[in-house]
């Protein structure tokens, strides 16, 4: 459950970016498959922005979910940034996502860009509401972010609108203010709680534990070393330093004197965290969705956990999951 809202998610969820078209195109009919086979895997909580791909990604996963059971999935969208027409001019390529250039994106984070934002992006799903509205990388917004965005944002919950909301974000720190100062239920925090980075464990962790916060971890792979860590693999979106690259080939080799895929133990590892609620995964295909699937619901033996303490590998102080059940 997120929080104290009554949102239940399952523990694998959705990540609508690369169906937007993140760094490489994906054909409408891979999109919808790998919504389909997360869909048969037991995966209910989905999320997307209208930032992926100028609102692609919402169109896709409406367009797919549109005659499920309403009552049997969890949506979330993000506010901050609002699409806006412009002359057609070529091809958007900003932050990765290639898609044909009619809008543009603004930052937004007053109270009437939220509400604009969220009617915006259900007309674009195509569907009767949203369960959870997150802040979406207020980092160079946050006097707006705080003062009227959030504001905005907690009047939808309290008339019923959206059933939760939080902030989604690639950093720790203003995520831990909205925890500590904010009444939030939940915080997407993407590739900071990971196998290799757990600057979440600093602060934003145990104050969301406190305060009964979920969180939902993102950027588990911290965008494909710990997927395939290999030269030229990136983390973070940027090519990973040497020293990033020999801890990740560390690790793959303990995890395989495990029997233990790299995968299946970056997944596993945010959930050894009592505030952790779920892991979402950016799925471009039914192959990726159903592999995670499979990794999540392998068991991974705590024997891997202890020896990657005693190689140094992670830190004695980070908390390890139990072996789980399937993913929902």
């Amino acid at each position: 459950m997120l929080g104290h809202s009554g949102v239940t998610v399952t523990r694998l969820s959705f990540g609508a970016a690369a169906i937007g078209n993140l760094f490489t195109e994906v054909p409408d009919e891979d999109a919808r498959a790998a919504i389909d086979a997360a869909w048969e895997a037991g995966v209910r909580y989905f999320d997307t922005a209208p930032h992926y791909g100028l609102g692609l990604s919402e169109r896709r996963l409406g367009a797919a979910l549109r005659d499920r059971p309403r009552e049997e999935y969890v949506l979330s969208t993000k506010v901050g940034r609002l699409l806006e027409p412009v002359p057609p001019d070529g091809d958007d390529l900003a932050n990765g996502f290639a898609v044909p250039a009619d809008h543009r994106r603004v930052w937004d984070f007053s109270a009437d860009g939220v509400l604009r934002s969220i009617e915006a992006s259900l007309v674009r799903l195509g569907l009767d509401r949203i369960d959870v509205a997150y802040l979406h990388d207020p980092d160079e917004h946050a006097a707006q972010a705080f003062g009227e965005a959030y504001p905005a944002l907690e009047r939808l919950r309290s008339e019923g609108v959206v059933r939760a909301i939080g902030a989604g974000m690639n950093q720790s720190a203003m995520l831990e203010r909205f925890v500590a100062d904010t009444d939030v239920d939940v915080v997407l925090l993407a590739g900071r709680y990971t196998l290799l980075d757990q600057e979440g464990l600093r602060g934003l962790l145990p104050e969301a534990a406190r305060r009964g916060v979920s969180v939902v971890a993102g950027g588990v792979f911290n965008s494909g070393l710990l997927a395939d860590p290999r030269p030229g693999a990136t983390f973070d979106y940027a090519p990973a330093s040497r020293e990033l690259l020999d801890r990740a080939l560390k690790i793959k080799a303990t995890a395989g004197r495990w029997d233990v895929p790299l995968r299946a133990a970056a997944l596993h590892f945010p959930f050894g965290h009592p505030a952790v609620a779920s892991v979402l995964v950016g799925f471009r295909s039914a192959a990726e969705a159903r592999d995670a699937a499979g990794l999540l619901n392998r068991d991974v033996p705590a024997g891997f956990w202890e020896e990657l303490r005693a190689e140094g590998l992670l830190p004695g102080d980070v908390p390890v999951p139990e072996t789980m059940g399937p993913c929902e």
